[in-house]
């Protein structure tokens, strides 16, 4: 518990150093140019792969357990739109993408720590952790729902490419996909994905930017920033689910 607090602590001083304005203007614009690269373009190939298989596996499973020839198969495009949007394309991406792009910062940051950039920088007067993480934070919380509502596109055409599959006619799985729907279920999926996005670009750059040690210290702070950013991922996931739909 004391350890929690004292990390819990450390993080909160960090986020007050980040949230500052920065010092120059034109130099914070290229670095976030830069981490919109690095944190949403270079993911873009593996959402639409992620998507639109697990899209089509969602569709096929879904045909397979509706046997029953009262239920319609329009359900299937139904069933298959609801669980990506609702549950799918913000969570499961998103604990995907701590793995690919929280590992990244932190063992990005981590590897300045070690080799004392992040030092050479404060001994200039600059201010580390607003130049270093305060891109990396609005970049991901900028680019994540454009990834996310992506997502469900791609995994949309793919639930519909498993329906063929599984004989659900074109006709029927587009009225499943546009029975009774709901645009609020977009709204709530932006929502998730925005605190998920700080939680990965937060976390794993407060652990990388506490790094002590050399190359191995960098490689546990990587592990440790990944794992912790999951659990606060299905942990808040619970949360706004809790809140926002009950």
């Amino acid at each position: 518990m004391t350890k929690l607090l004292h990390h819990l602590g450390l993080y909160f001083i960090m986020l007050k150093k980040v949230i500052s304005a920065p010092e120059k203007w034109s130099v914070f614009r290229k670095q976030l140019v830069l981490e919109m690269e690095k944190v949403g373009l270079n993911s873009i190939s593996l959402v639409i792969i992620l998507s639109f298989f697990v899209g089509a596996v969602v569709s096929i499973q879904t045909a397979f357990n509706m046997t029953n020839p009262l239920l319609p198969s329009y359900l299937v495009g139904l069933a298959s739109r609801d669980s990506l949007i609702l549950e799918f394309s913000p969570t499961m991406i998103s604990l995907i993408l701590a793995g690919k792009v929280g590992s990244s910062i932190a063992s990005e940051i981590g590897s300045m720590r070690v080799t004392e950039q992040i030092d050479a920088l404060e001994i200039m007067g600059i201010n580390s952790a607003s130049f270093l993480i305060l891109p990396k934070i609005i970049a991901a919380v900028l680019f994540f729902p454009f990834l996310i509502i992506m997502s469900m596109g791609i995994g949309m055409i793919g639930a519909w490419v498993g329906g063929l599959s599984a004989d659900v006619t074109t006709a029927d799985f587009m009225y499943g996909l546009k029975y009774d729907f709901r645009a609020f279920y977009i709204t709530y999926a932006i929502v998730k994905t925005i605190f998920f996005a700080f939680i990965i670009s937060s976390v794993s750059a407060y652990f990388g930017y506490h790094t002590k040690g050399g190359a191995i210290a960098v490689g546990k702070s990587s592990t440790t920033a990944v794992v912790s950013s999951s659990i606060l991922i299905l942990l808040f996931n619970y949360l706004l689910t809790d809140i926002i739909l009950s």
